[in-house]
Order: C-alpha cells, then sequence, then structure tokens
C-alpha cells in the first residue's frame, strides 16, 4: 500500500481556501468593532455585521468538509485532526453568540462584540493553522 501526502490531492487546496477564507473574514469583523468602538460610527458596526456572517459561512462549509474529511480517512484518533474539527466546532459556537450580539442595538453591541470578536479571531487562526497543519502532515492512505 502507498502512502501519499494530503497535499498531492486536489482536494487539500480547496479544503486551505475554505480555511482561509474564515480569517480574513474574522480579523475585518475585529477591526470593524475596533473602529465602531472608536468612533460609534454606525457604518462600522454594519460592516461587523457582514463579516460575521460571511465568516459563518465559510467556518460552517470548512467545519462539515472537516468532519467529512476526518470521518471518511478515519483520522479520529490522530489529535492535531481532531483539535483541528474542535477548534473549527468552537469558532463557529463563538461566532454565532458574535453574531447575536451584533444583532442588538447599536450601542448595546459595544463591549460585548468587540471582546468576542478577539475571541473568534483568535480561535479562527488556531483553527487554519492547525487544519492546514494537520493536512500538510496528514497521511492519507
Amino acid at each position: 500500500m502507498t502512502e501519499r501526502y494530503a497535499n498531492d490531492h486536489p482536494e487539500s487546496a480547496a479544503y486551505a481556501i475554505i480555511l482561509g477564507f474564515i480569517v480574513p473574514l474574522a480579523l475585518g469583523a475585529l477591526l470593524s468593532d475596533w473602529r465602531f468602538a472608536l468612533t460609534y460610527e454606525i457604518q462600522w458596526l454594519n460592516f461587523a455585521d457582514w463579516l460575521v456572517a460571511g465568516s459563518l459561512v465559510g467556518g460552517g462549509i470548512a467545519l462539515a468538509w472537516a468532519l467529512i474529511r476526518t470521518t471518511l480517512a478515519g483520522r479520529w484518533s490522530y489529535r492535531p485532526a481532531a483539535i483541528a474539527v474542535l477548534l473549527l466546532a468552537a469558532f463557529m459556537v463563538m461566532q454565532f453568540v458574535n453574531a447575536l450580539i451584533h444583532s442588538k442595538d447599536n450601542f448595546a453591541t459595544m463591549p460585548g462584540g468587540l471582546i468576542l470578536s478577539i475571541i473568534t479571531t483568535i480561535l479562527a487562526i488556531a483553527a487554519a493553522w492547525t487544519g492546514l497543519r494537520t493536512d500538510r502532515r496528514g497521511i492519507v492512505q
């Protein structure tokens, strides 16, 4: 049986793109929340709302992809793959709570929205780094 690295498969590139999708959106939401906290201009909060929604869509696709790949490859015992899935799940839960906080009245979103944006950005970076590290070093048979 020949072993190939996961990077030899075209779906690896698609997974990397999907994982890379959530980081700039979460970071953009964080920066928009930060700018809203400084200026209280409503448009920055609107930007953050849309960026949170976009990262929820990208995160949902990435989580479904990671669950399917990890289950089909039987890699749940491989700790980095399981950690990547758990980080994506934590990101999705926290980002959903962030979306609920952002749906409040404009001035009621602060400071909770900014704090949740910081947490979700850290989770997005950790999930993307772990997922890409797992994908690069993981062995598919």
